[in-house]
C-alpha cells in the first residue's frame, strides 16, 4: 500500500514540476523571467575592478559598495 502511494506522489510530483517548467518557458517568452538584477552598474564594475587593482582592501571596497566579498570577486573574476 506505502508502495502504491510513493508511486502516485512521485508521478504527481513530477506532473508538476512539467507545468513548471512550461511556466518558466512562457514567462521567458514573454521577456518576464529574467533572474535577479546586477548588483552593480558597468561603470562601478569598471571602477570597482580598477580599484582593486591598485591594491585596495577587498572587504573595505565591498561594504563601501554593499555587496558581500564573494560578489566583489565574481565582478572581478569577469
Amino acid at each position: 500500500m506505502r508502495e502504491m502511494l510513493a508511486s502516485v506522489a512521485e508521478f504527481e510530483r513530477s506532473l508538476i514540476r512539467e507545468r513548471q517548467r512550461e511556466g518558466i518557458a512562457l514567462a521567458k517568452k514573454k521577456g518576464v523571467y529574467r533572474g535577479r538584477k546586477p548588483a552593480l552598474t558597468d561603470d562601478q564594475a569598471a571602477i570597482l575592478r580598477k580599484r582593486a587593482k591598485g591594491g585596495e582592501n577587498k572587504a573595505a571596497l565591498a561594504r563601501e559598495l554593499g555587496i558581500s566579498r564573494e560578489t566583489l570577486y565574481q565582478y572581478l573574476r569577469a
